[in-house]
């Protein structure tokens, strides 16, 4: 009867299955901790991208009530400029 080395350098067949089971165990709780690390992580990215969003949505608001404010102070400015054309002209006629 041959004797299998491999059988003898890993010990008993008992033995191989045990090291199997512990490390099937292992990368199930390996893929435990993974899962769980993805779920935080979506989670907390989740809050911050919320948080950006709200941060945006308020810049942006900020942002157009600024914008209307110097457009209407375009259109004052403009309006103002066509008064002082006009009284020079009325000047320059009048001279």
């Amino acid at each position: 009867m041959s004797r299998d080395p491999l059988a003898d350098d890993l010990g008993t067949d008992g033995a191989l299955e045990a090291a199997a089971r512990r490390l099937e165990r292992a990368v199930g709780l390996l893929e435990a901790h993974v899962q769980s690390l993805r779920t935080d992580a979506d989670a907390s990215s989740g809050g911050l991208f919320e948080e950006d969003r709200a941060q945006l949505a308020a810049d942006l608001d900020q942002a157009r009530g600024r914008a209307r404010d110097l457009s209407e102070a375009g259109a004052e400015a403009s309006a103002a400029l066509g008064r002082a054309i006009a009284e020079l002209r009325d000047l320059q006629g009048a001279g």
